[in-house]
């Protein structure tokens, strides 16, 4: 097998092979088809969002394949068959993990992810276990499936933030993949004429006419005070606090966007106190993978077109060239071809 491995220490990246890994008993080996590199690799990879202390690891928490072999008690799964995987559980034994809150658990949630704190999808194969793994329907292309863990991550969104009712003045901030992904799915919720994409960049902007929904592009100095809810896919500690100044009376901040742990913004509790605003943060996908693998049938044919979406699809040996691309927003999302 082929995998990219992180040398955490260092913060260096190279190509390396080793033999294909055999499951453990409740485990399954994934030939991985397609892999994303999302904005919180490039966060580790710069050393500015935690992930696992020491040696070696491969990224990847966005993944879908085709299961190469089963453990000895996996009975859910057949050797060929298409899955996509849910980097992220619980511990299923806290207090959280009871309530139904694994996002918030101290062992599992962002602590124990696929991809950030055990070997992930930047790899040929890659062994999880079978509890996290989903079957693609027949009708879903590999490439595609690969969207299921950002989308799902949106579905949890969704949940937190309604009632998103039709002619709310909405503001999305940030127009890479998941802010292009926030708009389609806005418009998919039936929002038209009333949806705003903030973004700084003209190539970022361009991106948003592609997807011909109708929604207006600004910068940010161009926007003015009126929107009803905003949605952060920055994690910009400037923009979200730039933000908070634009909401109506009523308003809701929801803080999507991954931030740098260090991010800080200032907010002034007498605004908050006299418009009644909110902020809502999301934290990954509790329960709601299969909600993400509805979406991508929902969306396939009319939002998740990899040219509209600035989505641009690189060999592993390519993976120098496919992180400069994202780093200066030539693309808006880069996705590893196995």
């Amino acid at each position: 097998m082929e995998y990219l491995s992180f040398d955490v220490t260092n913060k260096t990246l190279s190509l390396k092979r080793a033999e294909v890994p055999t499951p453990k008993p409740n485990e399954v080996c994934v030939r991985v088809a397609f892999a994303g590199v999302c904005g919180t690799d490039l966060h580790i990879l710069e050393g500015a969002f935690p992930c696992k202390k020491e040696g070696s690891l491969t990224l990847g928490h966005e993944f879908s394949g085709v299961i190469q072999s089963v453990g000895s008690e996996v009975k859910a799964f057949k050797v060929g068959q298409k899955v996509v995987v849910d980097p992220n559980n619980g511990c299923n034994k806290c207090e959280c993990c009871h309530k139904g809150t694994y996002q918030f658990c101290s062992t599992g949630g962002l602590n124990s992810t696929i991809g950030i704190y055990k070997d992930g999808g930047w790899a040929t194969h890659a062994l999880v276990p079978d509890t996290q793994v989903y079957a693609v329907p027949d009708d879903v292309e590999l490439h595609k499936a690969a969207l299921t863990e950002p989308l799902s991550c949106l579905a949890h969104g969704w949940d937190k933030i309604n009632p998103v009712n039709v002619g709310l003045n909405v503001l999305v901030i940030g127009a890479g993949i998941i802010g292009l992904l926030w708009t389609c799915l806005l418009h998919l919720r039936g929002l038209r004429k009333t949806v705003t994409v903030s973004e700084p960049h003209e190539k970022r902007r361009s991106m948003v006419s592609k997807l011909d929904l109708d929604f207006e592009t600004k910068t940010p100095d161009q926007l003015k005070e009126g929107y009803d809810l905003i949605v952060d896919c920055s994690g910009s500690g400037p923009a979200m606090q730039a933000s908070l100044p634009l909401l109506r009376s009523g308003g809701r901040l929801c803080v999507f966007g991954v931030a740098s742990p260090q991010t800080k913004f200032t907010i002034e509790p007498y605004q908050i106190f006299k418009k009644e605003l909110s902020i809502i943060g999301v934290n990954i996908n509790p329960f709601t993978f299969p909600e993400g693998l509805a979406l991508l049938r929902a969306m396939s044919d009319k939002y998740l077109d990899f040219n509209k979406l600035g989505i641009k699809v690189y060999a592993l040996s390519q993976y120098r060239e496919a992180l400069q691309a994202l780093k200066t927003g030539e693309i808006s999302k880069a996705v590893f071809k196995l």
